[in-house]
């Protein structure tokens, strides 16, 4: 959707959580589409900042797990992010830097899930989503 359509139904409150995660870019959820998804019997699952995370499980508390998934180390994320070659170097350390300051935040969370290996960690998250949902 458009910034200002964006603006607007932030104004009308139909997000349950929204974030500007980067100048001008808005992430965020709408009411309407939690509730299409549980209407149907059907989970949600999300992958949001560290900010909409934490705000989903204020909101829904033990209905949701949160899981924070972190690199390895930051170095790894870097040369993670390098060898994309999607990024360029402003980008990487505005990245690096938001990084940074999410991985203090990780106590937060309901579960830790340090990505070393990504098949590894896939089975892991996939783990603990089963557990969850017993």
């Amino acid at each position: 959707m458009t910034q200002p359509e964006f603006e607007k139904r932030i104004e009308n409150q139909e997000f349950v959580e929204w974030q500007e995660v980067y100048p001008g870019h808005f992430y965020g959820t709408l009411h309407s589409e939690v509730n299409r998804i549980w209407g149907k019997g059907h989970h949600v699952v999300f992958d949001v900042d560290v900010q909409g995370a934490l705000n989903l499980k204020r909101i829904y508390g033990d209905r949701a797990l949160a899981i924070f998934i972190m690199p390895p180390s930051i170095d790894v994320l870097e040369k993670r992010l390098r060898s994309r070659r999607t990024e360029d170097e402003k980008s990487i350390h505005i990245r690096l830097a938001k990084a940074e300051k999410e991985i203090s935040t990780y106590r937060g969370f309901d579960r830790l899930l340090v990505n070393s290996r990504l098949v590894k960690a896939q089975s892991q998250g996939l783990a603990m989503v089963r557990e969850f949902l017993k």
